[in-house]
Formats: structure tokens, C-alpha cells, sequence
């Protein structure tokens, strides 16, 4: 396993924030804190991202996929009363 390459950083932080890091990270463990909650950060952005384009996508074609399933329910109608025919 590759050992991940650091790089110190100074940031500056609201009191208040330094307290609630303090308050759930362990004593000395803040850098491992703040990295895993900016990946977890950044991860959200992104889904929220994806479901935005997602539910965007599917008003933009609602009305076309609406035709379509509007056209093929009376065939798969059909083909599906066949099978519980059968």
C-alpha cells in the first residue's frame, strides 16, 4: 500500500468550529478528521449534484416518456394478459 503524500496546510477557523472538532475528534487527530470530513463534504456535492442533473433530466423528457409509455401500454397490455392466460 502507498503511503499518501502530505502537505501542511494552515486554515483559519471560527472558534466555535474548532470546538466541535474538538469535541468529536481525538486529541491530536484533527488533521485525520478534517480530511475525512471535506472527502465526505466534496462526496455529497457530487450525489447532490448527480440527483439535481437527474431529476432536471427527467422533467425536461417527462412529456416524451410519458408518449412513449402512453403508446406501448396497450401492447404490453396485451402480451401480459396472454401470459396469465397461459
Amino acid at each position: 500500500m502507498q503511503k499518501a503524500i502530505r502537505k501542511r496546510v494552515n486554515i483559519t477557523l471560527p472558534k466555535d468550529t474548532i470546538h466541535l472538532i474538538d469535541r468529536v475528534a481525538e486529541k491530536g487527530d484533527r488533521s485525520r478528521f478534517l480530511d475525512a470530513a471535506v472527502r465526505f463534504y466534496v462526496q455529497e456535492l457530487g450525489r447532490a449534484h448527480v440527483r439535481k442533473l437527474l431529476r432536471e433530466g427527467a422533467v425536461k423528457r417527462g412529456t416524451r416518456d410519458l408518449a412513449l409509455t402512453q403508446e406501448w401500454f396497450c401492447l404490453e397490455h396485451e402480451i401480459w394478459q396472454r401470459e396469465q392466460k397461459q
